[in-house]
């Protein structure tokens, strides 16, 4: 009997397959319940994510080996048709003893984009055409509720819920709650059913059910109805460029002591040689610095209308010494938020600006009558291909403007933050096997085109923008360094350096460290 029931189930599963779904007659009322591992996301394997969540969190490298050290055992529980005791594992070896926001932060900051990556374009096409929706997981729903709602615009999101003990941190045992189809029922009454279910056939006894339509991968686009467009990933944290699969996990923790040796050499190198061999000797050490462009001649010491504004794209903290690099001087950086040990390892000089706008203004002219300056209006890193709002200020200060458009290439660690220690930014980029830096000069601003010549500084500024836009094939946004932190690490972004006050010496010792460190 129970062979002729999944018979009878499969059949109506694979007519479902080569059904066209109509979509031009969907109400405000149509609802759609949408699987989301191995169905809005092509992968159905938790792994990555959970990788990823280990990485991050504290003692992360310590959980990150031991997952991977896992991985044959939960492999294993999964080709005998136990993926729950899988995922029961994950979630204890990484989740166990954090807290519930620290989690929270991960799957708002780190974890989007490589769930962005995965999505399948085809199942979106469908998913996004009914105006309910409804994503189910058996993932824990924390990790995966902010990418639901935030870019699959979910309305409501089901999933896996862990185990709290005060105040506030998980346990990472998984509680025992009601099957998925029930807690779907839940959200209808009477007879009013979704009307479509989106799933893999091996959850086609759960709540595709309940649908009175159901879709299993693989879907056909969806091209009867406009299709919307998927909110895309503009900030994202994390130190990982690679999905960590298993093999890609097992190199990231092959290279990371080789990494670090090779990071302190690189680092010797180019704090000891004169700065203008860098780039031709990049190429030894792994790396490349590609240029683009005329760099401008220095400024003659006699010229009295002071130095050039380097107007450069911010993509790491590594943008105004590359530069350095390519010029073969030492121009000085304005920064708003270095670490102190950053500070130490750099070749050229760097000058905070406090955010005061009437004194920023007057130290840029200061600096500026003594010679080149390098300035990045957006004011803060961004990973995506998208220009953050510029400041107007360095358009007041100069007619004398350059253009810079700089990018970098690296393939497993990311040199930027915005939760962690922003002192290992010029260590993880050093560490990364090949990083390529590529920056293009773009001719100085014509006079008619600054504010000398009577132009607005918002129109001057918006003007760079663009320009330094079009060269990367960029887009521009009007977001701020506030709006990336506020998304990221739940802060406007502003450093501040604290005074030690700690009379005892390991209160002193972890103020003075993270002094250095913030």
């Amino acid at each position: 009997m129970y062979w002729l029931l999944t018979m009878i189930s499969q059949k109506k599963h694979n007519s479902t397959l080569t059904k066209t779904m109509n979509t031009s007659n969907l109400t405000e009322s149509s609802t759609v319940v949408a699987e989301l591992e191995g169905t809005l996301l092509k992968d159905p394997d938790p792994f990555p994510y959970f990788m990823l969540a280990a990485f991050e969190r504290s003692f992360g490298l310590i959980r990150f080996t031991i997952l991977l050290l896992l991985w044959p055992i939960l492999r294993f529980f999964e080709l005998i048709g136990r993926p729950d005791l899988s995922l029961r594992i994950m979630a204890f070896v990484v989740l166990s003893g954090i807290k519930k926001t620290d989690i929270e932060a991960i799957s708002r900051a780190v974890l989007p984009k490589f769930m962005y990556d995965d999505v399948d374009m085809a199942a979106w096409s469908v998913y996004s055409a009914y105006k309910r929706r409804i994503v189910v997981t058996s993932w824990p729903r924390v990790m995966v509720e902010t990418f639901a709602k935030n870019h699959l615009n979910a309305d409501v999101v089901i999933g896996s819920e862990l185990e709290m003990r005060q105040p506030g941190y998980v346990t990472g045992f998984i509680k025992k709650d009601m099957p998925i189809m029930e807690r779907v029922m839940e959200l209808f009454e009477g007879d009013n059913m979704p009307d479509l279910g989106m799933g893999r056939s091996e959850t086609v006894q759960s709540f595709l059910t309940l649908c009175q339509e159901q879709l299993n991968p693989p879907f056909a686009m969806n091209i009867e109805h406009p299709q919307h467009r998927l909110e895309p990933v503009i900030f994202h944290d994390g130190r990982l460029v690679c999905r960590p699969t298993p093999l890609t996990s097992l190199f990231i923790i092959m290279w990371i002591p080789i990494g670090l040796v090779v990071a302190v050499i690189r680092i010797t190198v180019g704090l000891t040689v004169p700065i203008w061999i860098i780039p031709h000797i990049a190429p030894f050490f792994g790396g490349a610095v590609i240029i683009r462009g005329q760099p401008p001649p220095p400024v003659a010491t006699s010229n009295k209308n002071g130095g050039v504004l380097f107007v450069c794209t911010h993509r790491t903290l590594m943008d105004p010494v590359v530069l350095a690099t390519i010029l073969g001087r030492k121009v000085t950086a304005v920064t708003y938020s270095l670490s102190r040990f950053s500070e130490l390892l750099s070749p050229i000089p760097t000058v905070r600006l406090s955010r005061d706008r009437i004194a920023d203004a007057e130290k840029i002219t200061e600096l500026l009558s003594d010679g080149d300056l390098v300035v990045c209006p957006e004011g803060t890193t961004c990973r995506e291909p998208f220009l953050l709002r510029f400041s107007a200020l360095f358009a007041e200060l100069t007619d004398r403007i350059v253009p810079v458009a700089t990018n970098y290439r690296v393939k497993l660690f990311h040199p930027t933050t915005a939760r962690k220690s922003k002192a290992m930014d010029p260590i993880f980029f050093f560490m990364d096997p090949n990083p390529v830096y590529e920056v293009t000069f773009l001719n100085q601003l014509p006079t008619e085109e600054t504010c000398g010549a009577g132009k607005n500084a918002h129109d001057v500024a918006n003007y760079v923008q663009r320009m330094l836009a079009a060269t990367l094939g960029f887009e521009c946004t009007n977001f701020t360094r506030k709006d990336k932190y506020r998304v990221l690490a739940g802060t406007d972004g502003t450093v501040n350096a604290k005074p030690i006050k700690s009379s005892n010496w390991i209160g002193w010792v972890k103020e003075v460290v993270g002094f250095l460190l913030h």
